[in-house]
């Protein structure tokens, strides 16, 4: 278990960035980069993901054979590290429910904690594990990145549960002013194979820069794999996303799992997308999802450039907004000001402070002081 110790932060963290590496995770390990700058917090994670995973599927076995939680913890065999002082917080951060079982590598977390509250990002209510989800009832505050899982959650834990929308380092996507945007059209991951071939076709007419990911999918079963990779170090790999973003003119946005409605069951979803491009100041193309949230989160005009998730006709769309000049400078306008003052990382730790009912410590308040001096630097700007 790698944990650092020499702070004198009153938090705790406990990340999985040490035992899953897949791209996707990045986002989350910024907000728990963000929480230990600004909190002085420690962060922890287990030493091996074989380790975690042989004792979840051991637990999870007996649990079902026997149907005792008690006995099944207690045959389990796991390995984990006491802790050597009191947190005034613990907060557990967790990429999908299936981590859960992680909580087993640190000894006395609840009785070393005093508030105590786990952020659980991608809990869908169709892939809830429920003997998973019976771990959670020892927290004070159970946070979820999936809206339309509060209540299922919320039943299946007996606990309070809240949702918590994804968020950005505003400050590391932040373009530079007159910063050069070489990169026409920007679209990774989750994709429209019809728009990929349309603005293949729009780059090898026109001359544009289309960046895209070249990684295969693969079919398996009926299902199509979507393949990832894995990144090194979290942070670097953040670093260059947020310089692809702040030269690129269009970056393709859709719901969460647009590809694979399936598997959500029809339950729409703000995916990360949505703010790392409009914090970095790219104008988005996409399906957002219809949904009140993303109305509260993304109100202003012209946040995402409407397009369906299969647009066949998009380079239409691109030859209309590269006639409007004025049209573009204010949309990258907007989207940066409103990303400053509503979805940088601080945002959601002040979500977390106010439930623990700890008060913001200063590098909290300087940063949301220099978040709104920058949105107003740059609403009286030229984006």
């Amino acid at each position: 278990m790698d944990r650092t110790s020499d702070r004198d932060g009153r938090a705790l963290i406990l990340s999985m960035r040490g035992v899953a590496d897949l791209v996707g995770y990045c986002a989350l390990y910024e907000f728990e980069d963000t929480v230990v700058e600004l909190m002085g917090a420690d962060l922890t994670t287990p030493a091996a993901q074989w380790d975690v995973e042989l004792s979840r599927r051991i637990y999870k076995l007996t649990r079902y054979a026997t149907g005792s939680r008690r006995f099944a913890a207690a045959v389990t065999p796991r390995r984990s590290v006491p802790l050597s002082r009191d947190y005034e917080l613990f907060l557990a951060v967790f990429n999908h429910p299936h981590e859960l079982f992680a909580l087993n590598a640190i000894d006395a977390w609840r009785r070393r904690s005093r508030f105590a509250a786990c952020y659980l990002c991608e809990a869908w209510e169709a892939q809830l594990p429920v003997y998973l989800l019976e771990l959670l009832e020892a927290f004070d505050h159970i946070f979820v990145g999936v809206n339309s899982s509060v209540d299922a959650v919320t039943r299946l834990c007996g606990r309070p549960v809240s949702y918590l929308p994804m968020g950005v380092d505003t400050l590391r996507f932040l373009p530079p002013r007159n910063a050069r945007r070489s990169i026409d059209v920007c679209g990774i991951g989750r994709r429209s194979e019809r728009t990929h071939s349309a603005l293949l076709e729009m780059a090898r007419r026109n001359g544009l820069f289309y960046f895209y990911d070249t990684m295969q999918s693969r079919p398996r079963g009926k299902l199509t794999q979507q393949l990832t990779f894995r990144v090194t170090d979290a942070r670097e790999h953040r670093e260059l996303f947020a310089n692809i973003l702040k030269r690129s003119r269009y970056f393709i946005a859709n719901r969460a799992w647009a590809d694979k409605p399936g598997l959500t069951r029809g339950v729409e979803e703000i995916a990360a997308r949505f703010y790392e491009g409009a914090a970095a100041g790219a104008i988005l193309l996409g399906e957002p999802p219809e949904t009140a949230d993303f109305q509260d989160q993304f109100g202003w005009a012209d946040s995402v450039i409407k397009i369906p998730f299969h647009a066949p006709e998009i380079s239409a769309v691109i030859r209309e907004l590269d006639g409007d000049a004025p049209r573009r400078r204010r949309i990258r306008r907007d989207n940066v000001v409103n990303s400053l003052l509503r979805h940088d990382w601080v945002y959601r730790l002040g979500s977390v402070l106010q439930v623990a009912d700890m008060p913001a410590p200063e590098p909290v308040v300087r940063r949301l002081a220099q978040l709104s001096s920058l949105a107003e630097e740059t609403r009286s700007s030229e984006a």
